[in-house]
């Protein structure tokens, strides 16, 4: 009987070890989430920044004309 609590007793600390594992790949899946969603914010940014910065030397270009 003792042997018998004992393996259920193994077989509960194993099934434990086995559903709390795996949080390595959801941990790189974060990070690669984080990392992309941060590489499209610079692309906006960037964007926007070159799309601010042909808008003002449109109105330099044409301050300078008249």
């Amino acid at each position: 009987m003792k042997k018998f609590i004992a393996s259920v007793i193994v077989c509960a600390f194993a099934v434990a070890m086995v559903a709390c594992g795996g949080g390595k790949a959801k941990e790189e899946a974060a990070a690669k989430a984080k990392a992309d969603s941060t590489r499209a914010a610079d692309s906006v940014a960037a964007a926007t920044a070159a799309a601010a910065a042909a808008a003002d030397t449109t109105k330099v270009d044409s301050a300078a004309v008249k």
